[in-house]
């Protein structure tokens, strides 16, 4: 009943939809391991947010880079802040609050090098370096989590008029007459306290949404494949399938009965056609 089913053109068919599974199932193992990795990279950031801090140089040197595994690690640096330095991030955005800018300020160490601090946000469109909270003059200690540099080109990391689209420490570095540590800090609790910016948000820990992409990408691959083989019964049982389609396109029985008429003579056509029917004169 299937033979027909080597014939070329059904054979390509086969074929095509294999290899549209296929390509579903990859994708649907792909969104399964991001899901993996993400649960991972959740339980390291979790561990890394609540671990004493340490300090900065102790992780970090000049010229060096910030790990993955070290991201959101709590750090801690004591200096003075190079107000002069000061930069603010545009675009940067909080639920609920708008539009605003974040203030990142060079924190000088007593070995000559300096690390970033972001040290909040402000609402606002575009406000420039002058118009931020100074920070605090005199030495302080910060404690903050560790982030890397953002992989923004120079055109973003680079201050113009005080003003960047990314936090870089490679970018900033062109404009400062120190070395600066890889990545930047973004400040928790600084000794003395200021209170004029909104502190970094926590990351989001949430799981996302890969695992139901990968159920869906498996469903597509088995809907491919049902797919062909109810083509393949349709054209193996073509009396079903007839019989089918009058189902579907038959109009319904009214269920009516003809009316009686009758000739000139009075007699019922109806009886007559009936007699007729029966053989009889």
């Amino acid at each position: 009943v299937y033979r027909f089913v080597l014939q070329r053109r059904w054979i390509g068919f086969l074929l095509l939809v294999v290899l549209l599974a296929a390509v579903c199932v990859r994708l649907g193992l792909w969104q399964f391991d991001r899901f993996s990795q993400r649960k991972v990279d959740n339980a390291r950031i979790s561990s890394n947010l609540v671990t004493d801090p340490v300090p900065v140089a102790d992780l970090l040197d000049v010229g060096g880079q910030v790990a993955a595994t070290q991201e959101w690690r709590r750090v801690s640096a004591v200096g003075t802040y190079d107000a002069e330095a000061q930069v603010v991030v545009r675009f940067q955005t909080r639920e609920g609050g708008g539009r605003g800018v974040d203030v990142v300020t060079p924190l000088v160490t007593a070995e000559g090098s300096a690390v970033l601090v972001n040290r909040g946000w402000q609402p606002g469109d575009a406000p420039s370096p002058e118009q931020v909270p100074s920070p605090p003059p005199g030495e302080v200690t910060v404690i903050g989590w560790l982030r890397a540099d953002s992989a923004a080109g120079e055109s973003a990391t680079r201050p113009v008029q005080g003003q960047v689209r990314a936090i870089s420490s490679t970018g900033i570095a062109a404009t400062v007459g120190y070395p600066l540590v890889p990545g930047y800090l973004a400040l928790t609790e600084q000794v003395p306290a200021t209170a004029e910016l909104a502190p970094t948000e926590r990351p989001d820990l949430g799981q996302g949404p890969h695992f139901f992409y990968g159920l869906q990408w498996f469903f597509f691959a088995g809907l491919a494949v049902f797919g062909w083989l109810y083509l393949a019964w349709v054209e193996a049982h073509p009396r079903r399938r007839a019989a089918a389609y009058r189902a579907r396109t038959m109009p319904p029985s009214t269920g009516s009965i003809a009316p009686v008429t009758n000739d000139a003579a009075g007699e019922s056509r109806n009886a007559a056609a009936r007699a007729n029917s029966s053989g009889r004169p």
